[in-house]
């Protein structure tokens, strides 16, 4: 087993200081906190303090408000009365919803993408594979996250399925929630490595059935994983 690769939680915050350069102040401070969120440098049912945001990322407290109600728009936070905004642990039912959009739309755009695809196409997959093993490898979950969201756009637009690409665009930010928890859990960048490259070499043979029953299993095996891990997170009953 390839203990490297694997991610233990993160709760160093590290520098967290805004690089104004190019986009604007909220845009930046919106992307560093998000990205925080999902490297668990933030847990699951941690108070999120104005205060202590803006001090760690050296903006105003206005900016942070508008940064948490985005991301509370957006399921990574979320606001208790009389404790204020924590980050939000995920909802099981909720992510068991989420699967099954992903199984709905992924099987049907790994299926089109095993008829449409050209070399050149399976290249690019091949390479995209490539991208997220050598983020898990280099121990970097945010690269694990945003690699893996290129290769499915790309395998969505090769399938010609732009709108549900779009469909999965709209809640990527609550499947990365949820991606987070699964590839840190032990041996899962091994086998998720393996998963994709099923599927990649299904497309590459054009069969679509195969292509389909490799993405089915893939959402199957990290939906049981996620509930697996949200069920072992669960607070004690008071």
């Amino acid at each position: 087993m390839d203990r490297k690769a694997d991610f233990p939680m993160n709760h160093d915050r590290g520098n967290l200081k805004i690089d104004r350069s190019n986009k604007t102040l909220r845009e930046l401070t919106l992307e560093t906190l998000r990205e925080a969120i999902l490297d668990s440098r933030f847990r699951p049912g941690e108070r999120l303090v104005e205060r202590t945001l803006c001090d760690l990322t050296g903006v105003s407290r206005t900016v942070v408000r508008e940064v948490l109600r985005h991301l509370e728009s957006e399921g990574l936070v979320e606001t208790l009365p009389h404790h204020g905004p924590i980050v939000a642990r995920p909802n099981p039912a909720q992510a068991a919803q989420i699967y099954e959009i992903r199984e709905l739309l992924e099987t049907g755009a790994a299926s089109a993408c095993a008829a449409n695809a050209t070399k050149e196409d399976i290249a690019r997959l091949s390479a995209a594979v490539d991208a997220i093993e050598a983020a898990f490898a280099g121990g970097a979950p945010h690269g694990v996250l945003r690699a893996t969201s290129e290769f499915y756009e790309k395998m969505f637009r090769i399938a010609n399925q732009t709108v549900a690409w779009g469909v999965v665009q709209s809640i990527n930010v609550r499947i990365n929630h949820l991606r987070a928890l699964t590839i840190s859990t032990p041996g899962r960048a091994t086998a998720s490595i393996a998963e994709m490259r099923r599927l990649v070499e299904a497309i590459g043979k054009n069969d679509r059935a195969a292509a389909f029953d490799a993405s089915r299993d893939h959402i199957r095996t990290v939906s049981n994983l996620a509930r697996q891990t949200l069920d072992s997170q669960k607070a004690p009953s008071s």
